[in-house]
Order: C-alpha cells, then structure tokens, then sequence
C-alpha cells in the first residue's frame, strides 16, 4: 500500500480525504509486533510527514499574505475535511501501539508523549480545535490590515519602529500615539475574538474532563517537569530580583536622556544620543550579513541557511497584509525549515532572525531522527536552540567585508541586547500572570475592563520606572 504513498508534497496536496483515508486503514489493521514495529512506525512517519508539512504550508500561505482569500479557503478546507480526519485516525494509531506494549530503542519519551496524548484526546474537540485556529486566521488578518498614513505615505504600524528611535522626542510621540490609535481602532473586533476564543477554550476543556483550560493546555504542551505553582514561584522571584534591577536601568535612562519621566516613546533612543543603529538597509542585505555570521559560527550552519536563501524558505521584510510577529515552521516530509519575520531595518530584526535561524537548524539536525514522534521538541527546549544562537552569534557581528557593524557599534549592540534581557523578564511575568488569572477566571475574562484592570494590576507590580499616564 504505501509504495502508493506520494513522494511529491505537492501532489499529497492535492488529495482528498479519500485518497489519504487508505493509507491509515493499512497502518490500522497491522499486526505489530517487535520485527514490525520499526516498519510500522517508518510508515506512519512518511504518512505523518506529508500530514504535516500540507497543514504548515497552507498555514504558512495566510500568514505571508493575509489578503489572499484563496489561501484561506485551502486552508480551511484542510482544516474542515482532512485533519480533523486525519487526527481521529491518528488516534487509533497511537492507541494500537500503547496497546502492543513495544518501546523500539530510543522511544520512551516518545512513548510517554503517545500516552499523554491519547489521554488528552476526544472526538468532540476536533471540530472546536477547527474554530480556533480559523480564530487565529482572523486575529491575523485584523493585525495585518493595521496601516497608518506617516509623512505623507501609508506605512504598516511596524514600520513606525524606527521613528521610536529619533532623537526628536515629539516625532518619537506622535508616531507612538498614532500607533496607538490604529490599533485601538480594532479593540472591539479584538475583544469579540477573545470573547470567542474564551468560550472555545472552556468547552475544549470540559470535553476533555479538565478542569480549566489551562489545565488543558499545560497537558498538551507536555508540561511534566513543572506547574503552574511553580511559574508562579517564578513570577515572585522575577518580583523580587529582576524588577529593582529593571527600574535601575529605566532610572540610569531617564537621567541620561535628562527627562523629569520616562514616557513610553522614550524606551527605544539610544540614551547617549548616539545615531540609531541600522544594521541593514533591505532584505537581500540582512540575508547576506547574516550568512556571513552563520559561516563563522560554524560551516555547516553556514550551509544550513544558504540552502534556505537558495530555495526562498525565508520572508523576512514587513509589509501591509502580513501576519505579525516572526516564527519558524517546518516542512517535515521536504525536511526544511521556513523562517518568517517582519523586519524594518533595526537591530532587533537581527536578533529576530539569529533567534529563528537558531530554531531552523534545529529542525535541520532533528530531521534526521527516524521517526517524527523522536521529533516532537517541548516549546521549552525548542527556546535552547533559538536563543542560545542569539549569543553564540553574537560575538560575529562585526569584522571585515559583509558584516553588520564596526567593532565599537557592534559592542553597542551587543550591551543592549544584554539589558533588554534583564527588561524583558518582567513584562514576560506580566503577561504569563495575566494568563494565569486568565483561565482561572473564565468569567470575569470575558469582560474587557476587567481584563485592562487586571492587566493594569500585573503592570504596575512588575513594570516601574517609566511614566504610562494621559
């Protein structure tokens, strides 16, 4: 049967539910057994791989152009016909293996994962996991849509990241509040998705006997290691250790820049008034600056990340009717990876790309396992790879020919980035606290004022030293 299987992606693609259904019935209906089950699991694997790579291809092809409505109907018709379909089945796959008792060599984590999986899984959830990501289309469009009219041009509200930087202080505000009034024109449309993903969550975790969603979700990202008590532990210590260390760097800021308060327009000018860094002036610039600094590294991640400019696996530039943010994706069966990202030419799209290029050669190097459950990385460790290339790249910023900057820029670069660390862990404890209360309080969730009270409450313990009044 499964020498019928496509080895083209693109041809898998193409296939119905009734092209793909054969190939499950034949892995259902094995007999494992320890001289099979390598075979069976290779097969469900090749299977698996053209599942997968199908969902993120067409995830992908909303996420580069959020105004192209043929890409959303593909997309949601995968999601509708084949792979509620293909997780049912899956399930009978999962459940035939823990059944037979077999654990091939290196697959008790794996096996573990299976486990906790088909515990997890129920058969009503499959159309509502459908709703939400189709909400997650959504919450996308909205956001790409965001554009604002800037010196005479409609720009994208990330294209304003740069003004944050200008030495003028009233330009640096009144970009901020234009920002600011875009997107406040989207509250309400924002606050009825989040209104829908709220209900979506709980009935997912009432299906599944759970007793809040984010019992739910703690179980489906693997989560054994720690507890919610445990985060919030940390948030405690974050309180405690990092906040004072944080409101000394806002304070050593603000006194630099010789201000009477910090206001939010003043977190991104350089303190010294020293000229912006910009790293980069377009997108073939950053690629090939950034090859450079992968080859140094290491050749072979220097290989890496040419085979991802030579075959386009890699968009990088912000534009009106991209998604947000930046991620990294991968296509299991082609065994590559696909960088996204919104860069506007500041040193933070640097380390945006360092970042996902770190998760992209872990994809490279975990495809060689044999079987995709072996693949399955908790998004914990999957931020080992990404971030600790952040650092090890670091030292290659500057140096002869195609590089960033020049010894003493890139030593600038390198300070703030460090700084921005200490920074950003108590906005990460705003916004996991927040989530926290979140699902513990379903029904006051709903209501939008109090979700600003409550995250109110959460910035004014964890963010101090910059002036939000007005």
């Amino acid at each position: 049967m499964f020498s019928n299987l496509p080895t083209s992606i693109h041809d898998f693609m193409r296939a119905s539910w009734n092209d793909i259904e054969p190939f499950y019935v034949d892995l259902q209906n094995r007999r494992i057994s320890a001289q099979s089950v390598t075979e069976f699991l290779a097969d469900w694997t090749r299977l698996a791989d053209l599942v997968g790579e199908t969902h993120s291809r067409l995830n992908v092809a909303t996420t580069v152009n959020t105004t192209d409505k043929d890409a959303e109907q593909r997309l949601f018709a995968f999601l509708e016909n084949i792979r509620p379909r293909a997780q049912s089945a899956d399930q009978k796959l999962k459940q035939k293996f823990l059944e037979s008792g077999l654990e091939p060599t290196n697959f008790e984590i794996p096996t573990r994962n299976l486990r906790s999986d088909a515990e997890l899984f129920r058969e009503k959830n499959l159309p509502l996991l459908t709703q939400e990501s189709k909400l997650e289309t959504e919450y996308d469009k909205i956001i790409g849509a965001q554009t604002v009219m800037w010196e005479g041009a409609e720009i994208t509200v990330s294209r304003l990241r740069p003004v944050y930087q200008d030495a003028d202080r009233a330009k640096r505000a009144r970009a901020w509040q234009v920002a600011i009034a875009r997107q406040m024109q989207d509250r309400a449309a924002l606050n009825a998705l989040w209104q829908k993903f709220l209900a979506l969550r709980r009935d997912i975790a009432t299906n599944a006997d759970q007793r809040d969603y984010r019992a739910w979700k703690w179980q489906q990202l693997l989560r054994f290691d720690y507890t919610p008590d445990n985060c919030k532990q940390f948030h405690a210590a974050i309180e405690r250790a990092v906040v004072p260390a944080a409101t000394r760097v806002y304070e050593k800021r603000r006194a630099a820049l010789g201000l009477k308060s910090l206001r939010p327009w003043d977190l991104q000018v350089d303190p010294l008034n020293r000229p912006p860094l910009r790293p980069f002036a377009n997108d073939a610039e950053m690629q090939k600056k950034t090859a450079k600094i992968f080859q140094r590294v290491d050749p072979q991640l220097g290989e890496y990340f040419e085979i991802m400019r030579r075959e386009h696996l890699l968009d990088l530039d912000n534009r009106k009717g991209k998604a947000p943010g930046g991620y990294c994706t991968g296509f299991a069966h082609s065994k590559r990876p696909f960088i996204f990202a919104n860069a506007v030419g500041l040193h933070g799209d640097v380390q945006t790309l360092l970042h996902e290029a770190g998760h992209a050669f872990h994809n490279f190097e975990r495809n060689a396992l044999p079987y995709h459950q072996q693949r399955r990385v908790t998004s914990e460790f999957s931020e080992v790879a990404s971030m600790g290339m952040e650092l090890l790249a670091s030292p290659y910023l500057s140096g002869d020919g195609d590089a960033f900057y020049n010894d003493q820029d890139a030593a600038r670069a390198r300070a703030d980035e460090l700084e921005k660390i200490i920074l950003f862990w108590p906005y990460m404890a705003v916004v996991d606290a927040f989530q926290h209360w979140v699902y513990e309080n379903p029904d006051d969730a709903l209501d939008a004022n109090r979700c600003d009270e409550k995250w109110a409450e959460q910035w004014d313990r964890f963010m101090r030293g910059f002036d939000w009044s007005g």
